[in-house]
């Protein structure tokens, strides 16, 4: 049986380049609306080839990002940039502009990076 260490470098989550959250609801949109947005990241990125580790944009799906309201949400790291309403339109604006070139989209309500150094 793999490790956690064994499937995370298998994932290459220690290569993450970006790494990009999804609220999936329910008070900011429906779950329906939030899994549709997923899909369709989940689809872009492998096609990209941000999916195998060499490459590596991680993504996760969350329950809430505690803006509840505007959904679906998406974070977006190192970057830190929150986004609202993201439909498919929006989500493929996203990935090209942090994944793609490296920088923020011009659309983000909200940027934060985390500090880099403590």
């Amino acid at each position: 049986m793999p490790t956690v260490q064994d499937i995370a470098r298998d994932l290459g989550v220690g290569k993450a380049r970006h790494h990009i959250f999804l609220c999936r609801g329910p008070e900011c949109c429906s779950h329906a609306r939030a899994e549709h947005v997923w899909k369709f990241l989940k689809k872009r990125l492998k096609e990209l080839g941000f999916a195998g580790p060499e490459k590596f944009v991680c993504r996760n799906k969350v329950d809430c990002l505690r803006v509840c309201q505007n959904g679906p949400i998406a974070l977006v790291y190192p970057e830190g940039a929150w986004y609202h309403e993201v439909d498919e339109t929006k989500m493929e604006r996203i990935i090209q502009s942090h994944c793609v070139h490296g920088k923020s989209h011009h659309e983000a309500f909200a940027v934060h990076p985390l500090p880099t150094k403590p």
